[in-house]
């Protein structure tokens, strides 16, 4: 009994290191690569959204 239990441990332990270090491949490196520039892009914009609308709350103020 002891040996199977064991087996099983071993065994399962081997397939998640087997499959935690599996390389991604290119196709996932290029859509993960699209992805965090589109969300720069994303952050980019919003961020010159606040700008301009402060500017705006500044003008309005000195009038």
């Amino acid at each position: 009994m002891k040996k199977i239990l064991l087996g099983l441990v071993l065994l399962m332990g081997l397939s998640v290191v087997t499959v935690s270090c599996k390389e991604k491949s290119n196709k996932e490196k290029v859509e993960e690569a699209i992805d965090e520039v589109g969300d720069a892009v994303e952050e980019a914009a919003d961020e010159a959204g606040d700008a301009i609308e402060e500017v705006k709350e500044e003008v309005d103020n000195n009038n």
